[in-house]
């Protein structure tokens, strides 16, 4: 019993020490937030979105895993960035930084040897230099053209020495210019996704149920059950339309209208059964052009979902039929 009782006070002060060290990481990005230079900010967005050319973003160790990540989400938010590691670029790298380009450097001391190394050739190209630093104090805060304040009163390192808060509070910097330079920059939704074609945000927002429908399997109004059921055998897709005449939609066969009806249709009587009998009327349609997320949306977020919807056009042409599963194994 008593071991059981010391491990559950371990358990709630292991969780009770994480829960203190984001609470010190959270206050530490409040407490920049409170204290951040007006001016400093504005000069610094001016400069990046008066950037003719890229952003060039340098940091070391801790520092320049940040910076990677900032140049990043800048690059994907319409702000074309690159991280150069300092010591590349002291042998040769320091060739990608051009006129019209911008730099962000990033050292917690500010006194950073190979950034610093790197400050009379970066004076020479002529590039404004905004630097985050926490000790304003520093060789690079003195030479920037505007500097950010990262500085914390302690790292959440118990030992007060591994680069946590102080990181944490330069990413979240970092993220904030890329987010302003997007609305800056009135970067869409189209715009974004063109920078995302491949991963799931990028498909929610480009990809159209055109992309993922298929051809549409008919059946007239009037076609027996026999023919109802070797035609979703034959296309497979676990549904029908029923068209008129003209092609116009009625309405949709499903598997499970299919084995309704002939449940509660007697033996006698299968015979007359039609599509039009079994077909559920006016059911939910999406056009072409409708992006495939939302007719996920449209099929899931309902008190009782759908697999399959009809897709028609302007005049209610039936054009195709997109099923649930496919806009799941697309990723989205």
């Amino acid at each position: 019993m008593k071991d059981s009782a010391q491990q559950g006070v371990s358990r709630h002060s292991t969780h009770q020490r994480v829960v203190d060290l984001l609470k010190l990481e959270a206050a530490a990005i409040q407490r920049c937030a409170e204290n951040i230079s007006v001016s400093a900010v504005d000069l610094a967005v001016k400069l990046l979105h008066g950037c003719k050319g890229k952003v060039i973003v340098f940091g070391i160790g801790k520092s320049g895993v940040i910076a990677q990540k900032i140049a990043q989400t800048m690059t994907s938010t319409g702000t074309a960035a690159v991280f150069v590691h300092p010591s590349d670029a002291l042998h040769g790298s320091l060739g990608i930084v051009c006129e019209g380009d911008a730099v962000i450097a990033i050292s917690n001391s500010g006194e950073t040897d190979e950034i610093v190394l790197l400050l009379p050739a970066l004076k020479r190209r002529n590039v404004p230099l905004i630097a985050i630093v926490g000790n304003v104090d520093s060789t690079l805060s003195r030479q920037a053209d505007v500097t950010l304040d990262a500085s914390v009163d302690r790292e959440a390192c118990p030992l007060d020495l591994a680069p946590t808060a102080s990181t944490t509070v330069a990413l979240a910097l970092g993220d904030a210019l890329a987010m302003t330079l997007m609305e800056e920059k009135g970067l869409t939704a189209d715009d974004f996704a063109a920078n995302h074609p491949a991963g799931r945000l990028g498909k929610r927002l480009t990809l159209t149920v055109a992309d993922l429908m298929h051809a549409s399997p008919n059946v007239a109004a009037d076609a027996g059950w026999l023919d109802v059921v070797h035609s979703i055998s034959r296309y497979g897709l676990g549904a029908v339309n029923v068209i008129d005449s003209d092609g116009r939609l009625q309405g949709i066969v499903t598997d499970g209208d299919l084995r309704r009806t002939i449940e509660k249709t007697s033996p006698d009587s299968l015979s007359s059964l039609t599509a039009s009998d079994m077909m559920t009327r006016g059911p939910i349609t999406v056009s072409r052009e409708l992006l495939a997320y939302d007719a996920l949306r449209l099929m899931e977020d309902r008190p009782s979902q759908i697999s399959v919807l009809p897709v028609s056009d302007g005049e209610g042409h039936s054009v195709g039929l997109l099923r649930l599963h496919d806009i799941v194994r697309n990723g989205l």
